[in-house]
């Protein structure tokens, strides 16, 4: 098996690189789901507010970097390619690259720690289609199972909520409450596939780790119409029922997401913050895990142990590693497709 990959594809949402990509991303992104122009330019002055520019890109860059020289310092020594859902470089023109230089079989690492429609299969989805356009010389692909378990993203996740919690005075560290984060989804795709749960362990391996015992799992970025169910509750109603209650000092922890892209920068670290302030509650935002030189050894780790080069699949707390090879059934689309707001 040590030999049956001959190369890594790192998957992810993309984003616009100025301005004049926000537009065409944005219709990229919801073409086919009949969403008002209003909301689409409603989430275009999202990124205008930040110059147009998404920083997942530059993020997705230095995670490619990091990989590859962990790759090439502790093995498989394999070439790392990149290519996107939604923006460039696009998943159709990076495997047709792959193609052109001879791969056959590659492994590809989704930058998504967590089961769910648009978290795992649809990925699956989209690898399968950029296949198909590019035809017989594409190579095989591969997608690694998810990570909310594996102690290289948990023990990144929980240093960070600790160091979150540090910028509080002494007197107030054991007591301050951390709020978890994670994207919404449809409660029709949620009740389909594993989402809440793994979220929830997730949650509880950090909280365990970071010392911290007054914890709650909140949700943002919704984007669906108000008549369709979303997970709940969401942030700014958590912030505001914590306020209510006489709370007055919070960390942030954005668990569902492994960067600080548009959803963190904007949904949290402007409109949760805004409101925070408003209400008088001080508040501190834990750091994603980025490029933690664990998180980056947790993803070698990965491609190490599909490649057939580690005998154990790393796992910890209640739940086990996840599955390598999904279930035909598995992570079903919602029978009505939302809106989801771009990352």
């Amino acid at each position: 098996m040590a030999d049956s990959y001959d190369a890594v594809l790192l998957v992810s949402f993309g984003g616009p690189d100025g301005p004049d990509d926000v537009m065409p991303f944005l219709e990229n992104v919801l073409r086919g789901r009949h969403v008002p122009r209003e909301r689409m330019l409603e989430v275009a002055e999202h990124y205008q507010h930040f110059g147009g520019k998404s920083p997942i890109n530059e993020q997705n860059l230095a995670l490619l970097a990091a990989l590859r020289e962990e790759l090439d310092r502790r093995g498989p020594h394999l070439p790392v390619y990149w290519g996107n859902r939604n923006w460039h470089p696009l998943l159709t023109d990076t495997i047709r690259e792959m193609a052109d230089a001879g791969v056959k079989r590659a492994i590809a690492f989704v930058t998504s720690a967590y089961s769910s429609y648009s978290g795992c299969r649809q990925y699956r989805e989209n690898i399968a289609a950029a296949c198909a356009a590019v035809g017989e010389r594409a190579p095989q692909i591969d997608k690694i199972r998810v990570f909310f378990n594996h102690p290289g993203f948990v023990g990144p996740m929980a240093d960070n909520v600790k160091r979150a919690i540090g910028r509080f005075p002494e007197s107030d560290r054991a007591t301050v409450p951390v709020l978890f984060t994670a994207h919404s989804i449809p409660t029709s795709m949620a009740d389909g596939c594993r989402y809440g749960v793994q979220l929830e362990e997730a949650c509880r391996l950090v909280a365990e780790r970071a010392g911290v015992t007054d914890w709650k799992l909140v949700y943002q970025s919704r984007s669906g119409p108000p008549t369709q169910p979303w997970l709940e509750p969401d942030i700014c109603d958590a912030i505001r029922d914590r306020h209510a209650h006489g709370g007055r000092q919070l960390v942030i922890a954005p668990i569902g997401f492994i960067s600080d892209h548009m959803e963190v920068l904007y949904d949290l670290d402007t409109e949760a913050a805004d409101l925070c302030r408003e209400l008088g509650v001080e508040m501190v935002r834990a750091a994603t895990v980025g490029t933690d030189p664990a998180f980056i050894g947790m993803v070698r780790d990965l491609i190490a142990e599909r490649n057939g080069m580690l005998s154990e699949r790393m796992a910890i707390g209640r739940l086990p590693a996840n599955h390598d090879v999904c279930p035909l059934d598995c992570c079903p689309a919602p029978a009505a497709r939302p809106a989801g707001r771009p990352a």
